[in-house]
Order: structure tokens, then C-alpha cells, then sequence
């Protein structure tokens, strides 16, 4: 049956139901392109575009969007990975972490899981023995997680995932003890997690792997971090001789530290005209490339501060000599596995320092 009216400037009951679908559709879709956009604008630099991975891992995979639930994926967001690349991102209010949860949604279309938030009790002891058999050799002997990043474009691997931290406070306090459970039972295709189901253990012994897990938690370098979020992000030295002088000096540094000399430049070549070039800031490139490419291995963001540069400055009558502080890098990054590399680098970079301003 039909309904309509007469009325001058008036719709049909019809007309009205179309133009409601129409903006409800319109809303969805503006909903979706509004997550869409802030998933470019804050995680896509680490998980890709589509999700794919980068620096981080991929979260498109159907086996980890599809069995994790909104409530993890909200409170993974707000927390991040202490000391594990993931950042927290306590900029983003309740509606827009919302918002981008549902356009990651939009990836497979699926229905979220749904897991209880009761939690599972088990025997810790007999869950240590089982982890120790069977997880640590991925996860480590402590929970600790895979070493170096999630993906990396530049080694591709067979798995596109290496082992999350379990131990970490994020983590933790993010996942369920039932979705840990089930992820435990039901594996995740297309990663080294297998179904430990499938493998022989009994729902019993899972129970207690689950209870053991969460004994692991702890804050993992949280002392390390601390101390490297108070460094300076810069080192200086002055020194005596002059700026001629100086920059020889640091170039025969560079090479006393056994690395290679790459180039010397002004500072804002290729900022400015040739002709309009400060010749009193000059930067020095280096590289040590067997640390260069072990600092890769543990995070490819590296490659933003190496090959190593030190910048010498004529300023008011004053010869400068400065490198980036590496010991604040590992807070700047997130990456407590970053820590030790960062040290080294540290210890290379005074030496530099000392030597070429004596």
C-alpha cells in the first residue's frame, strides 16, 4: 500500500524512508572514512596503510582481527607495549580510538569476539613446566617476547610476526585470561603460534599456562627507561683549537673509533644556494657498519640517526662540537632492547668528543 499526500512541499512517508537511508548511509560512510583517517594518522607509519605491518606488526591478518575483541584492542591503544616499540596513545579520546577499531574492523567484516573477563584459575607450577617445554622457545624463558620489531621490510621472513612480549605490562593488562585461552587452544594461522589443542595439551594444561602467564608481569627496563627519558638529547664539547682544526680532528677521531668516513658537507647543503652556504657548520657522516647493521636487526627506525653525524659550529666565537645523545634514544623509541646498543654508541660518540676537542 501507498501512502502519499498533496500537500505542496511536503515528501512521501516513501520519500522520507529514502532520505533517512540515504543519510544514514552517508553518516556510516563518513564514520568510516573519519576512522580510516586517524588510523593513517597514527598507526599506519608502524602497521601500514592497510595494516599490513611495517615496524610493527600486521594487524590485518584475519586470524588476529577476528579473535581479539574490541576491549583488547581499545585498552592495547591506551596502554601501548612499554619498552616494546607500541606507544600509548593517551592523545586519542574515547570516540576516535572507537572510531578506528571499527575501520579496523572493516578489514574482514567479521563480528568481534566476544571473551568473559573472569579469571581462569590454574595450577601456576604445572603452567611454568608446559611454558618452558613449549612457549619459551618463541616467547622466552621469561615472557620476554621475539627479538627486534614486528616485521622487516628489508628481511622478509617465512612468518610475518615474531613473538609478542608476554610479560609486558600492556599486554597484560589488555588481554583477557579467555582470550589468552583461546588464542592457546585455537593458534594463529599464518604465525608461529600453533594450536597447543592440536599439539596434544589438554584444556586442564592450558588452564594452567594461562595462569602462568599471568604471574609473568613485571616492568620490563621500566628503571633503564626511566634513566633514559632524563639524558640530555644532545651531547657538546667545546673546543680550543679552530674550526679548521677542529673538523680535522673529529675526522681523524672517526677513524681512531675504527669506522668509515663517509663525507664531509656544510650543514645546509642542498637547503640553500651553493654560494649561500654557512661555512661554519659543517656536519661529518660515519658509519661503523657492522654495528649499523646490528642496530637494524633490533629496529630499522635506527636508520633515522645512522650513519652516525657530528656537527661542528663556529658560533660567537666559539668552536662546538655535537652529536645526537644515544642514550636518549631507547626512551625516544620505546625499544628497551635498543639499550645496550645505544650504550655502545654512546661510549663511541664521547670518545669522539674528548679526542677531537683535546
Amino acid at each position: 500500500m501507498r501512502i502519499e499526500t498533496n500537500e505542496p512541499g511536503s515528501m512521501s512517508v516513501a520519500g522520507l524512508i529514502v532520505s533517512l537511508l540515504l543519510l544514514t548511509l552517508s553518516s556510516s560512510a563518513s564514520a568510516d572514512e573519519h576512522g580510516k583517517n586517524l588510523f593513517l594518522e597514527n598507526c599506519a607509519v608502524c602497521h601500514g596503510s592497510s595494516g599490513n605491518g611495517g615496524v610493527g606488526v600486521p594487524l590485518a591478518l584475519p586470524e588476529f582481527i577476528d579473535n581479539v575483541d574490541d576491549a583488547y584492542l581499545r585498552k592495547t591503544i591506551h596502554y601501548g607495549r612499554p619498552g616494546r616499540i607500541m606507544p600509548s596513545f593517551s592523545v586519542l579520546n574515547d570516540s576516535q580510538v572507537t572510531a578506528i577499531i571499527a575501520y579496523m574492523r572493516s578489514w574482514t567484516g567479521n563480528k568481534p569476539p566476544v571473551y568473559s573477563a573472569d579469571h581462569i584459575v590454574g595450577d601456576t607450577e604445572k603452567g611454568k613446566a608446559i611454558f618452558q617445554q613449549r612457549c619459551s622457545a618463541c616467547h622466552g624463558a621469561n615472557g620476554e617476547g621475539g627479538r627486534g620489531t614486528g616485521v622487516t621490510f628489508s628481511r622478509p621472513r617465512d612468518l610475518p610476526v615474531l613473538a609478542p612480549a608476554l610479560n609486558n605490562t600492556g599486554f597484560l593488562g589488555s588481554a583477557s585470561d579467555s582470550m589468552i585461552r583461546e588464542t592457546l587452544i585455537k593458534g594463529r594461522k599464518g604465525t608461529p603460534m600453533v594450536s597447543f589443542l592440536e599439539q596434544g595439551l589438554s584444556k586442564k594444561d592450558i588452564n594452567n599456562v594461562v595462569a602462568y602467564v599471568r604471574t609473568l608481569e613485571h616492568h620490563p627496563g621500566a628503571k633503564a627507561m626511566k634513566q633514559a627519558a632524563a639524558e640530555p638529547p644532545y651531547l657538546i664539547a667545546e673546543s680550543p683549537n679552530s674550526l679548521e682544526k677542529t673538523i680535522q680532528a673529529v675526522k681523524d677521531a672517526v677513524l681512531n673509533a675504527n669506522m668509515r668516513l663517509i663525507r664531509v658537507q656544510n650543514l645546509d647543503q642542498g637547503l640553500v644556494d651553493a654560494d649561500q652556504e654557512n661555512k661554519k657548520q659543517v656536519i661529518v657522516y660515519s658509519c661503523g657498519f657492522n654495528f649499523l647493521n646490528e642496530a637494524l636487526k633490533v629496529d630499522p627506525r635506527v636508520g633515522l640517526f645512522l650513519p652516525c653525524r657530528v656537527t661542528i659550529v663556529e658560533h660567537k666565537g666559539k668552536v662546538l662540537v655535537m652529536t645526537v645523545n644515544p642514550k636518549r634514544l631507547s626512551a625516544v623509541f620505546n625499544n628497551n632492547e635498543l639499550e645496550r646498543l645505544c650504550e655502545q654508541m654512546h661510549q663511541t660518540y664521547t670518545d669522539i668528543l674528548e679526542e677531537s676537542t683535546l
